[in-house]
Order: C-alpha cells, then sequence, then structure tokens
C-alpha cells in the first residue's frame, strides 16, 4: 500500500496522473486500477480518475491490484557495450541516454532488453522486471555497471554493495569552485515532500555519504570544477541530489537546478569512470575503468582557465 499526502508539486493534477507517478505504473494501469477501486482519497474510493486532487488531501494506492506487467523480452537492435563478461558477471559500460530496465514511459528499449538478447541466461535473475541488475545508474549517467549472471552472483554482489565492499567512483562537472579541494557530504536522502519524482537532503531519509575530490577548475565561460565522487551508498540521484545541496548541482541536470545557459549540456554531466569488486566465484579483486562519454569531453573541451594580464605578460617573456 502507498500512503501519500499531496504535494504542492501535484496540487490541482488528476487522480490517473498521480497514481501513474507514485505507483510507477503507465497511466492505462493507473487507471484501470482506480475502476477498480484500488484507490481511496481522504478515506473514500476514488470512482473516477478524471477528479483532480489538491495539496494536502491522502492518497492511498492498493499495489496488490495492480496486474503483473509483462516480463521484458529480449531486443537485440539495443546497443550494450560489454567491457567484460565471464560464466558469472557482466561489466558494462553503459551510454548515456539509455534507460536501465523497463518501468513506466519506457516498456522496452532498456539496457535489460539489450542484455537478454546477449545472456538470455540472466531472465531468472535477481528481480523478473530488471533481471541481473545489482545497481543502477540513472538514464543519463554514463559508465560502468557489473550485472550478474547467475542468482548466486547476484547475491552475493548486492551483499557486497549493502556491506559498501564495492567501489564505484564517478567524474561530475559541477558548477562553481569548492571551499575545499575534498570532502564528505553526509546527509540522508528521500523522497522531495515538495515533488514526489525528485529527491532530496531530508530529514527522515536514508542515510547516505559521497565522498569527493575536486580535480580541475574552470573559470570560462563559466566557474565550474571537475569533481571526483565516490559512494559509501547508493541512494537514488545520491550524487546529483547532495551536490546541489552543496550549492554546486551537476552540469546539465536540469531536475537539481544544473541547468544555465553560460554552459549548455545535453544532459548531467556525470559518469561511472571506476568500478571494483570481488568476483562472486573465485574472490578475486576486478576493477575497470571507462573513458569519459564523447557528449562530457566535448561540454568539458569548452571549459579554460582565465589567463590573467600577469600570468599573460609572464608567458610573452
Amino acid at each position: 500500500m502507498i500512503n501519500e499526502e499531496i504535494p504542492r508539486a501535484l496540487d490541482g493534477e488528476r487522480i490517473d496522473r498521480i497514481v501513474s507517478l507514485l505507483a510507477d505504473i503507465s497511466r492505462s494501469v493507473a487507471h484501470d486500477l482506480v475502476a477498480s477501486g484500488g484507490v481511496v482519497i481522504d478515506g473514500v474510493i476514488a470512482l473516477s480518475g478524471k477528479l483532480r486532487l489538491h495539496e494536502g488531501q491522502s492518497i492511498s494506492i492498493d499495489v496488490s491490484k495492480i496486474p503483473p506487467p509483462q516480463l521484458p523480452q529480449a531486443d537485440a537492435s539495443i546497443v550494450v557495450d560489454v567491457v567484460y563478461s565471464d560464466n558469472t558477471v557482466i561489466v558494462i559500460n553503459k551510454h548515456p541516454g539509455l534507460v536501465v530496465h523497463p518501468g513506466a514511459g519506457n516498456p522496452t528499449g532498456t539496457l535489460v532488453n539489450g542484455l537478454l538478447a546477449l545472456f538470455p541466461e540472466i531472465a531468472p535473475v535477481g528481480e523478473s522486471m530488471r533481471p541481473g541488475i545489482v545497481h543502477r545508474l540513472d538514464s543519463g549517467t554514463s559508465g560502468l555497471m557489473v550485472v550478474a549472471r547467475t542468482q548466486q552472483a547476484y547475491e552475493h554482489l548486492v551483499s557486497d554493495m549493502s556491506d559498501h565492499d564495492v567501489t564505484r567512483e564517478y567524474l561530475a562537472l559541477a558548477w562553481g569552485h569548492f571551499d575545499a579541494e575534498s570532502g564528505v557530504i553526509d546527509a540522508d536522502i528521500g523522497r522531495d515532500p515538495r515533488d514526489p519524482l525528485k529527491m532530496a537532503v531530508v530529514n527522515n531519509g536514508k542515510w547516505a555519504r559521497t565522498h569527493f575530490v575536486v580535480e580541475e577548475t574552470f573559470d570560462e565561460p563559466a566557474a565550474v570544477s571537475l569533481v571526483r565522487c565516490s559512494l559509501e551508498t547508493g541512494r537514488t540521484h545520491q550524487i546529483r541530489v547532495h551536490l546541489a545541496a552543496v550549492s554546486h548541482p551537476v552540469v546539465g541536470d536540469s531536475t537539481y537546478g544544473g541547468s544555465k545557459s553560460s554552459l549548455v549540456a545535453p544532459r548531467p554531466m556525470l559518469h561511472a569512470r571506476h568500478l571494483a569488486f570481488r568476483h562472486p566465484a573465485t574472490g578475486e579483486q576486478l576493477s575497470f575503468d571507462a573513458p569519459v562519454a564523447q557528449d562530457m569531453v566535448d561540454v568539458i573541451s569548452k571549459c579554460s582557465h582565465r589567463v590573467t594580464d600577469d600570468a599573460y605578460r609572464e608567458n610573452e617573456n
């Protein structure tokens, strides 16, 4: 059961759209769920999905009435960049814009569909709608992911993730110059009370910790920093939320205040460049690095250091 209070961001929206957003289901499935009596508004069963709700009203969604979705199918047209594979694990370099697994609004055309075409044996591994998937990257984030090829590998890797025994390192281009060259952002993350589609630093959220090191700073065409981030936890949108919370949102991240005209980017400039973990079968430590995606390289190439008059005269001499 999902129980929520309608936030300001959804004031005036139809019930079926709100149900679609909160339950992560399609609009048509949300419509059928309302028709089946699966949605209650302020203690009363909703009779129509067309009714518009207002801030402060309560909504309860009986997820047990949601029909099971069709399992993802293999799609050989999805390009999957396989960095490494053996009988137990697969490491891929996800390209930007590729959704990891099917969901509301993305029933097909995902990384999972492509993986099933290459490795059909992962179908029963892990969760049915995201077979083999141990951890996710946002659709706009590029870089490394590990996928389990067997159930034993899946359980092993999920456990290591929970125990923070998997190393994940990202490169982000963030707005502004940091006060310190390195630091730790330790702040709980949960659903944004003003917008259920976003995450935020909240008092009742889940513990989240991000380490950062500033690798380079730029002044032109705007003040930005290239930052190396490593995760102790893996919350939804963690790096994007944490950097935004300290007033350094990721360049190109329209969701968390990172889209600005002074430096335009096609997506959030975030890349998972390093991944290391213990092999589930052999115990060997595996380590992988992926080059920064070309679109991010192109944006970084637009950035430069400001040359002062004194520095210019020194170079002339």
